[in-house]
């Protein structure tokens, strides 16, 4: 059993979750906090001065906080706006990389590559004799 898990967990794919998980969850303190300190102080100076997370409504002895599940939705917005916008450029980058114009060769190059390949193919026809 301990070596199927050792197999399991050294596959490469299991590596790239682990480090894909670490990663997403330092992303999402990032943008929780510029969420809860830079972008909810501005909404809140927008509507003029008012705490959104504050906000909730009483219904008999229960409050209601509607605010902080504002500030969730808010928060879920933008982390998946900066995924997208991530994921954008990743793939602007990668699609630069695959248009790089692969090199024609000229008549010469050709004849060239050609000549070679003769050559390799005389010396291995010599090394199976």
């Amino acid at each position: 059993m301990l070596n199927e898990f050792k197999k399991f967990a050294i596959k490469g794919n299991v590596i790239d979750l682990a480090v894909g998980v670490i990663i997403g969850t330092a992303f999402g303190k990032i943008v929780t906090s510029l969420v809860n300190d830079i972008v909810m102080p501005l909404i809140g100076i927008l509507l003029g001065g008012v705490n959104l997370s504050g906000l909730q409504y009483t219904f008999r002895d229960a409050p209601l906080k509607y605010g902080v599940f504002l500030q969730t939705v808010l928060d879920f917005f933008i982390i998946a706006f900066s995924v997208f916008l991530f994921i954008r450029f990743f793939e602007r980058f990668k699609r630069k990389d695959e248009q790089k114009p692969v090199p024609t060769l000229t008549n010469e190059e050709k004849l060239l590559t050609e000549i070679r390949d003769l050559l390799k193919k005389d010396v291995h026809e010599e090394r199976e004799f």
